[in-house]
């Protein structure tokens, strides 16, 4: 590509894609595709960037081609690779000055320089980091910065890197430009401070935009440049000097005004400081030691005592926090049980952690914690009137709540009460019994007060056990406070409700579980929204399945209250993850009591439809309606067809992989699909109808293929004839083409939905699927070599030969055709296999079916019959033992497998009553030979046959092929015969 003309047409083209007109857009960016891979297009894009003169969109857009290249050809092993000649000519171009105006475009050619440093620095791109270190140095305000920041992008890039040989790379890196990043840094701090203190405030916002990136440049050369670090005086001065700047950078913060143009910089710099500790406590913990004191004094200092006061900021408490508990929790700071096996360095650190957290540190930082830090404040108060659903919604773990102070405050609480917990239980314990008795409602600050020393006691929950009875306080205190109905009472009623959520499994009997159900429905009906919610919560907690202290018969009594409440408050509440927290606890509900909810659904079941045209946009939401739906299926039974109108175009959109809501609601929307086929009392057209979604699921091959399966069975059971007559065609395509490239377990799955289907309709079911016999047949004979597929295989075969002779023996004139062999030859190959690896097979019942099968074989003349008597003998002996059981009274022995009639099984409370499709399951095998066909009278009768067809001589003749051992337990289990 020649410069010269192609800068003309590239940069007309690169104009045309920045227009909003998709006519002129989309060619244009065809044509930029096109070039990609053009020698000289990135030399273009290069000068064009380059050009200040022209459009900022242009060369904003060049911009982006060129580093989207790198990342695709920069690499000589990759298709299309540019030149060693072109890159050699762009690297000296993207070095030669750094003059960049516009931020944003300055910012991505630093990004593309690191790009191409990863790859080519040092050893392709030497003069890379002396250009940079020089850059840094020049006067001009512009060039400087611009150098500074690709030294940033350069160092983070190649800090980055893990292999062995580019780690020694950059510590090498690391040790030639340490002392003067430092030095850099230095320099503009001390400007910054300087100017500050002048009241200069425009070239002090310079001043520390530089000194923010020459600290990120040393952060990631501290952090990754050395192996040890605490060997190297200078790293170990920059470190020590961090907590210095960080005083009189907090000292700074004071004369700053809240909106001045350095106030965000500055605390962004603050907080890097922070990051620079705590990234290195994270790398390097035992170089960390020497810092441990000063680390937690500073933090100690500032979060804990009046130090901080009018300095410290809300992220700045978080970080200091967070380098408290790394500290309290590092395990290299741990020692062994045994002092012994434990390092000098870990001894050494945890020698400095003792002698820091004394009893009166320890005490003051959990009073603290407590009485300041986990009061509500005045906005969380205000919050509560205005607005109680968004603040239940941050309360109970919102995404701005993840990142805010009181979960940070509430971690490093347990974290330091689980590690000191036996000096801080006495002092926790001693501000509870302070609290006995009612609260004065006028006191809102002692109202405040109980009810964080009520969360400091349900977060220590675990740590308390010995020292709490819970019972005990439930009965005389916990219980009255929550009967107490003033509004100011109310933090305290929501606040005690969690604290029983919280010792609900360390520490509460069972039989209070009656009045605490009480309790709750007295709160839902305190129309307090926060207090509701958090009921709801507490709920949850104590309705999960894995609850093995949950009794039905204590919750029935107030079901119908519960359920109408919850109900009430899901249509209340306007939030989506409110929303989903009611639906969780009735789904909950529906799923404890299963069938016995089926009196009170009825205005749940009107509304859903509702809920779910409202929740369009809210995708998170559907998913637990799915979840709901599904709950209430499974506890409504056959009795759920009713809801089919609102559940099957449920099914319908959540299944459809054309629909772009298919990727959050698929895994949820094909469980609904599942329970909904099985508990269906018969198939309907519309039910029917949703199989069209499955082909393109099979298509994705994804984890939810098991799912798919069992989908695809359950049609199987519901309605064979009319499902298959639809769809055998299309899945039998479907299944074909999953067995070329498919694991173990999915072929597996595949071959057991043949295997149903041949169970189900043993007549036509061959045919609908015979394309895939030939490879079951095959697979036989050549001895398939997992043993779960030969076991399958072994399975389908059976039932071919079992159940449907005729087509076995077209299939067997089929193999030989194909095989170019005899019938027999393959027949007796077969049927020595099968012998051969009966041991794959585990199931009885596909044990017996072999046993089975292969003695169908006879009366028979032909040889290779014959030849195999003896292996068909032992194959029915072994299924005999499988199946045999004696009755002690009589001494004879009966098969376990028959099955005479059907009986609806009698469960118990806490059992799932049968499916639908359990008890089409049970009328299915009331129909199958394995169950129906007794073994001993079924061997008899073959022998008695073989025998009238040979004559005595010759059957004589035949058994005489057969083991004595294996003979006699046969007479054994044939006696009475």
């Amino acid at each position: 590509m020649d410069l010269n003309s192609a800068s003309t047409v590239v940069l007309g083209v690169l104009t045309q894609a920045t227009s909003q007109d998709t006519a002129v857009l989309k060619p244009a960016e065809e044509q930029l595709k096109q070039w990609e891979t053009q020698p000289g297009f990135y030399s273009v894009l290069l000068n064009i960037f380059t050009n200040h003169s022209l459009d900022v969109n242009v060369r904003w857009l060049a911009v982006l081609y060129f580093k989207n290249g790198i990342d695709r050809y920069w690499r000589r092993v990759a298709p299309h690779a540019l030149s060693e000649e072109e890159k050699a000519t762009l690297r000296a171009g993207l070095i030669t000055n750094f003059n960049e105006p516009v931020n944003q475009i300055a910012t991505q050619i630093s990004v593309l320089i690191a790009k191409v440093a990863r790859v080519d620095c040092p050893r392709q791109w030497p003069e890379l980091i002396p250009t940079l270190v020089e850059s840094v140095k020049v006067q001009d305000d512009l060039r400087q910065h611009r150098a500074l920041l690709t030294f940033y992008h350069v160092t983070k890039t190649l800090a980055s890197k893990r292999l062995a040989a580019d780690r020694k790379l950059f510590y090498d890196l690391t040790s030639s430009i340490y002392s003067f990043a430092c030095s850099l840094w230095n320099h503009h701090t001390d400007t910054f401070l300087q100017q500050i203190c002048t009241g200069n405030e425009a070239a002090a916002a310079n001043s520390l935009e530089r000194t923010l990136l020459s600290l990120k440049v040393l952060r990631k050369l501290t952090v990754h440049g050395f192996v040890e670090p605490h060997w190297n005086a200078e790293v170990m001065g920059f470190l020590h000097a961090v907590f210095e700047r960080l005083k009189q950078f907090l000292e700074c913060s004071r004369s700053i005004r809240a909106e001045s143009i350095c106030r965000d910089r500055l605390e962004k710099t603050i907080i890097l400081f922070t990051k620079v500790l705590l990234d290195f406590l994270d790398q390097h913990p035992f170089s960390f030691t020497a810092l441990i004191q000063r680390s937690l004094e500073f933090s100690v200092s500032y979060v804990f005592t009046e130090a901080g006061e009018g300095v410290v900021f809300e992220q700045f408490i978080v970080q200091c926090m967070n380098l408290i508990k790394m500290i309290v929790k590092n395990y290299a700071y741990k020692p062994s049980k045994n002092l012994e096996d434990s390092s000098p360095e870990t001894l050494e650190a945890h020698k400095i952690k003792t002698a820091f957290f004394t009893y009166p540190t320890l005490m003051e930082i959990c009073r603290r914690l407590v009485t300041h830090y986990f009061l509500l404040t005045k906005e969380e108060l205000t919050m509560w009137e205005e607005d109680p659903e968004s603040f239940t919604v941050e309360e109970t773990g919102g995404d701005s709540w993840k990142y805010s102070l009181r979960p940070c405050t509430e971690v490093l609480f347990i974290d330091i009460f689980h590690e000191y917990n036996q000096t801080l239980t006495p002092v926790l314990l001693e501000m509870v019994h302070s609290l006995q008795g009612p609260t004065n409602l006028e006191n809102t600050n002692a109202i405040l007060i109980k009810d964080a020393v009520y969360n400091a006691v349900g977060l220590a929950a675990y740590e308390l056990f010995d020292s709490v009875d819970f019972d005990q306080w439930f009965k005389n205190q916990l219980l009255a406070e929550l009967q107490v109905s003033h509004d100011r009472y109310k933090p305290i009623r929501r606040r005690v409700i969690w604290l029983i959520g919280q010792w609900i499994s360390v520490r509460f009997k069972s039989d209070l579980r009656p009045v605490l159900y009480e309790a709750i429905r007295n709160l839902l009906q305190d129309h307090d929204l926060v207090v509701s919610v958090i009921c709801i919560i507490f709920l949850n907690v104590c309705l999960p399945v894995d609850d093995f202290e949950f009794r039905t018969d204590q919750f029935l009594p107030y079901l119908e209250s519960m359920f109408t409440l919850l109900f009430q408050l899901l249509q209340e509440v306007t939030q989506c993850d409110t929303k989903m927290h009611v639906l969780h606890v009735l789904s909950c509900v529906i799923e404890r009591v299963n069938m016995q909810i089926r009196p009170y659904v009825g205005c749940l079941v009107q509304y859903l439809p509702l809920l779910w045209k409202q929740s369009e946009e809210h995708n998170m939401l559907r998913c637990a309606i799915l979840t709901t739906l599904i709950h209430l299926v499974q506890g409504l039974g056959a009795d759920s067809k009713n809801l089919y109108p609102f559940l099957l175009p449920v099914i319908q959109l959540s299944t459809d992989v054309s629909q772009p809501p298919h990727v959050y609601l698929l895994e949820d929307g094909l469980e609904l699909w599942l329970v909904t086929l099985e508990n269906s009392p018969c198939l309907t057209p519309e039910l029917l109808r949703i199989f069209q979604n499955m082909s393109a699921l099979l298509e994705l091959s994804s984890e939810n293929l098991k799912n798919c399966f069992k989908i695809i069975n359950a049609y199987i059971f519901l309605s064979s004839s009319e499902f298959l007559q639809m769809y055998a065609a299309d899945l039998c395509r479907s299944f074909c083409e999953l067995l070329k490239d498919i694991t173990t377990e999915g072929q597996v799955q595949v071959l057991k939905v043949v295997e149903n289907v041949l169970k189900v309709n043993p007549v036509m079911g061959p045919q609908m699927f015979q394309p895939l016999l030939p490879s079951v047949f095959r697979g036989i004979i050549d001895g398939e070599r997992y043993p779960v597929v030969m076991s399958t295989y072994l399975g389908i075969m059976g039932r071919v030969l079992l159940q449907n002779a005729r087509f076995f023996s077209l299939l067997l004139s089929q193999m030989a055709c194909e095989l170019g062999q005899e019938s027999d030859q393959i027949l007796g190959n077969m049927i020595e296999m099968w012998v051969d690896r009966m041991d794959n097979i585990t199931q009885p019942e596909r044990r017996k079916l072999s046993a089975l099968a292969l003695l169908s074989l006879l009366p028979s003349l032909n040889g290779v019959i014959q030849d195999k008597f003896c292996g068909i003998i032992n194959v029915s002996v072994e299924g005999l033992h499988d199946v045999m059981t004696e009755d002690s009274e009589t001494g004879t022995y009966k098969d376990c497998m028959l099955m005479s009639h059907f009986e609806e099984p009698k469960t118990t409370e806490d059992e799932e009553p049968p499916t639908e499709q359990d008890k089409r399951k049970k009328n299915l095998a009331l129909k199958d030979p394995v169950h129906t066909v007794s073994l001993q009278q079924f061997i008899y009768e073959k022998l008695k046959a073989q025998q009238e067809l040979l004559g005595e001589q010759g059957f004589h003749a035949l058994m005489e092929t057969v083991d004595t051992e294996i003979v006699a337990q046969l007479q054994e289990f044939l006696q009475g015969f």
